[in-house]
């Protein structure tokens, strides 16, 4: 049995079997009695830890990530750990990989280990389809489930996201206002988060329709962390009589290698080649010129995120949904 069958033999919403599980005073008599009877007539445990009487919380938040190397989801976690860690919580973090099956077992892990709540750091763990998210929504029957820019409509996930979308369609469109009409798309990832960018190009683009070739969309197979090979990959396309006066790219250190490929070919920024990265990561000083980049506000979005958390776990009635619009930082690398 799980809170929503609770909540459907009661007659009272999951957020009031959340109230009553976490002993708060914002419930009636009458609907208290409620739930504890069902719960008691059924044997219910919640949680594996008490969580029904509000006693014995591990105060202990589980993490999930792809990969801790990668700077965004790096970042990502660190913000969380540190506003979890100011709030009286410990964490406990699970490198998956991008398997299934590594995310299937990483997360029963957690939870076994009988954490409060799971975050999932980063939009690679959501899947088109629905019977991948499955996972997802039988923790979210034992914890509530929180998704840092990945998006899911089901019972206890809460979603945090930065829209995506918008923020590369207007970079886009600010990038042909300046001039520049043939823009190369540069990225590495079919994430939700990686559709959601390449779906706001494309849009932008194809308004204009400036879209004249697919090899315009350039997608990078290789290591996130080897510049040399994005390098090369974008000289292969110079050497393949490609033309572009403008790249963006799905993620700063794809826009550093477009950096590099400039450089060495004796390409000038921005006059001949028009550059924008994404994250608004360290990466962006650490270049000549200074990389524009777009920033998807990662700080603000893990903020809402503990805010979100910290409500649910007191049983108040939170949103299931928060968009946080981007910005394009502008620096040297764009006219």
């Amino acid at each position: 049995m799980t809170i929503y069958d609770i909540s459907e033999k009661a007659g009272v919403s999951i957020a009031t079997v959340s109230r009553v599980l976490n002993g708060s005073s914002n419930v009636s008599e009458k609907t208290r009695k409620k739930v504890l009877d069902v719960i008691n007539r059924y044997e219910y445990t919640p949680n594996a830890f008490a969580r029904g009487l509000g006693l014995n919380t591990m105060k202990t938040i589980g993490i999930l990530c792809a990969d801790s190397s990668d700077l965004y989801l790096a970042k990502g976690i660190y913000y969380i750990e540190q506003k979890l860690r100011s709030n009286g919580y410990d964490s406990l973090l699970c490198c998956t990989g991008y398997t299934l099956e590594n995310r299937i077992n990483s997360l029963n892990l957690l939870i076994n280990k009988k954490v409060d709540s799971v975050v999932l750091v980063g939009s690679n763990f959501i899947y088109e389809n629905e019977e991948n998210n499955r996972y997802i929504c039988n923790a979210a029957a034992q914890v509530p489930i929180m998704l840092l820019n990945g998006a899911l409509d089901a019972p206890n996930v809460y979603s945090i996201v930065s829209d995506d979308f918008t923020s590369m369609y207007e970079a886009t469109c600010q990038m042909i206002d300046s001039g520049v009409n043939d823009i190369l798309y540069y990225y590495n990832s079919a994430s939700y988060s990686g559709k959601r960018k390449l779906a706001g190009y494309r849009l932008a683009m194809e308004e204009r329709d400036l879209l004249k070739s697919p090899e315009l969309l350039q997608f990078y197979r290789g290591s996130h962390e080897d510049i040399p090979a994005m390098t090369e990959h974008l000289k292969q396309l110079h050497r393949d009589g490609l033309s572009f006066h403008g790249l963006i790219a799905a993620d700063d250190t794809l826009a550093l290698s477009a950096i590099k490929y400039a450089g060495e070919l004796g390409i000038a920024i921005p006059s001949e080649l028009s550059i924008i990265g994404y994250n608004n990561s360290m990466l962006v000083n650490s270049c000549v010129p200074e990389l524009t980049s777009i920033d998807n506000k990662l700080e603000t979005l893990c903020q809402h995120l503990i805010s979100t958390l910290l409500g649910v776990l007191d049983g108040r009635e939170m949103p299931k949904k928060t968009i946080f619009s981007g910005e394009l930082v502008r620096r040297g690398t764009t006219r």
